[in-house]
C-alpha cells in the first residue's frame, strides 16, 4: 500500500478545535493514519512542506465544467440574456471532444488552485465526456447530466422530452455512481424552474429518492428569473421546490440570494443544501446572498465559482475573499463575515453539501487524504510569524502559491507540475477546438 510523509508543514486540522499543528502527516492508502510532529516513519515518498500550510482539500460546490471554453465570451450580460443569446447556444454546439476538452482544462485549473473536490451542473449532451475527464484526471466529483424539457428560446439540440431526458439521467446514474474508485458520484441536474416541467421536477425528486442520490440545479439567483417562476406556478423558487417535495439534505442549491423570510426559513428548517458563488453573482449583478443571516439560522451554505462563463475564473481563493469582502461592505461591518468562517465552508461546508463531513473537509485521522499544501513565503504572503493561516488563506494567499495536491492519497500535482494531466496537451487541443467555438460564435452574431 502506497504511503507518503509530508513533513513540516502549518497543518490548517479544521478538526473540531479547530487546531493548526507544526508537524507532520503520514498518508497510508489514501486515508490519513497519523498527524504528529516529528513523524520518522518510512514513506514511499516524503513531502517536505517547510514553510507552507497543509490544508484540506477545497471543495467548490457548483461548477459547469462544460463552459470553460467558453470563457470571455459572454462579459457584461443580464443573466436571462447570457444563457438565451450565448451559454445555451454555446452548450448546443458542443460535440463530445469539445466538452470533453473543456472539462480538462476547467479540472486542471482547479487543481492547480487546490480544489480537489466539487459539485458539477454539466450540460444536456455529451456527458459522458465529463465523466472521463473527471475519472482520468484523480479528481473527486459529484456530477451529473443537465436536464431541460421546457422554456422560451432554447436551442433545439438543448430541449429534452421529458421521459428521454429522465431515462438517459437514469442510465448515467446507474453507470457512474460511484465509479472511479469511488471519486465520481452522481447527482441529478435539472437546470432551474425555469427550464424544467413539474413533471420532470417530480420524476426527478421519485428517482433521486429511490437511488438515494443528491440533486443539484440553480435557484433564486435573478429576479428576473423569480418572475418567471412566480408567473408560471403562482409560488417563489424555494416555496415552489418545497411544494413539490424537493427541499431536503439531498438538495443542493446553487445561488439562494433573492428570498423572502419565509424561503430562508424553509431552508434552515429543511436542510437544504446553499451553494454560494460571489464572483459570479457580483459579475452578473444578480445581487449578493445573504448569506451571514442564513448562517445564522443554521443553513449550510459552501462556495463555489461557478462556470467560467460567468466568473472568468475557477479559484476557491478568490472566491473565498469575495465571500468575506462582499459581506462587509453589504453590512457595513468589518466583522461579519470572519475568515475563519469562510474557511469552513470551502472545506466542512462543502463535504456536508456532498454528503461525506465523515471523509472529508479536514485533517483528521481515519479521513480521507485530500489536501492541498500552500507556500507561505512569497513577496505577498510574507512575513507569516504571528500572522493568522486562516485568514492569509482568505485575504492573500493567490492559487498559484498551490504548490502540491494530493487527492485520494495520490499526489496529482507536485511542485506546480500537474501529474494526471498533459499542461501542454490541453492547452494546445484547447486552443484548437476555439477556432471552431469562434466559428460559431460569428455565425449566432454575437
Amino acid at each position: 500500500m502506497n504511503t507518503i510523509l509530508v513533513k513540516n508543514g502549518y497543518i490548517v486540522t479544521m478538526n473540531p478545535a479547530r487546531d493548526i499543528i507544526k508537524g507532520d502527516i503520514f498518508i497510508k492508502g489514501n486515508k490519513i493514519e497519523k498527524i504528529e510532529q516529528n513523524l520518522d516513519d518510512h514513506a514511499d515518498e516524503v513531502i517536505d512542506a517547510t514553510n507552507c500550510a497543509v490544508i484540506p482539500g477545497l471543495i467548490q460546490t457548483h461548477l459547469h465544467l462544460t463552459q470553460r471554453l467558453f470563457q470571455g465570451l459572454s462579459d457584461d450580460m443580464q443573466l436571462l440574456d447570457w444563457l438565451k443569446k450565448r451559454i445555451w447556444p454555446l452548450e448546443a454546439g458542443h460535440t463530445y471532444e469539445t466538452n470533453y476538452i473543456s472539462a480538462k482544462l476547467g479540472i486542471a485549473e482547479l487543481i492547480a488552485g487546490g480544489t480537489t473536490s466539487f459539485i458539477d451542473m454539466g450540460t444536456v449532451n455529451h456527458t459522458e465526456a465529463v465523466f472521463e475527464a473527471i475519472t482520468e484526471s484523480g479528481v473527486r466529483a459529484l456530477a451529473g447530466k443537465c436536464m431541460m424539457d421546457y422554456g422560451n428560446e432554447v436551442p433545439a439540440d438543448l430541449m429534452e422530452n421529458t421521459e428521454e431526458s429522465v431515462k438517459e439521467s437514469e442510465r448515467l446514474a446507474k453507470k457512474y455512481h460511484e465509479t472511479a474508485g469511488g471519486r465520481l458520484e452522481y447527482a441529478f441536474a435539472p437546470r432551474f424552474v425555469v427550464s424544467c416541467t413539474e413533471e420532470l421536477l417530480i420524476k426527478v425528486r421519485d428517482i433521486s429518492r429511490a437511488l438515494n442520490l443528491k440533486v443539484h440545479t440553480h435557484a433564486s439567483e435573478n429576479q428576473g428569473e423569480i418572475s418567471l417562476v412566480e408567473k408560471r406556478t403562482g409560488k417563489r423558487n424555494i416555496d415552489y421546490l418545497k411544494s413539490i417535495g424537493l427541499t431536503g439534505e439531498n438538495l443542493i442549491l446553487a445561488h439562494c440570494i433573492w428570498l423572502s423570510d419565509y424561503e430562508k426559513q424553509i431552508l434552515a428548517d429543511s436542510g437544504t443544501m446553499i451553494s454560494h458563488c460571489p464572483s459570479s453573482n457580483l459579475k452578473l449583478a444578480s445581487g449578493i446572498a445573504e448569506v451571514p443571516e442564513l448562517l445564522e439560522m443554521g443553513c449550510n451554505v459552501s462556495i463555489a465559482a461557478d462556470g467560467a462563463a460567468c466568473s472568468n475564473n475557477m479559484d476557491m481563493f478568490t472566491e473565498m475573499r469575495h465571500a468575506a469582502l462582499i459581506q462587509k461592505t453589504r453590512l457595513l461591518d468589518p466583522t461579519a463575515m470572519p475568515a475563519e468562517t469562510v474557511f469552513e465552508m470551502a472545506t466542512l461546508g462543502g463535504a456536508k453539501a456532498m454528503g461525506k463531513s465523515d471523509k472529508l473537509g479536514s485533517l483528521e485521522t481515519g479521513k480521507i487524504a485530500d489536501m492541498a499544501i500552500v507556500k507561505l513565503d512569497t513577496l505577498h504572503n510574507s512575513p507569516n510569524h504571528g500572522r493568522n493561516i486562516v485568514a492569509q488563506m482568505v485575504y492573500s494567499v493567490r492559487n498559484s502559491d498551490v504548490q502540491t495536491v494530493i487527492i485520494d492519497g495520490k499526489i496529482v500535482m507536485k511542485d506546480r507540475q500537474l501529474l494526471t494531466l498533459n499542461s501542454a496537451e490541453i492547452l494546445a487541443d484547447a486552443e484548437r477546438v476555439s477556432v471552431g467555438i469562434i466559428d460559431k460564435v460569428k455565425q449566432l452574431g454575437f
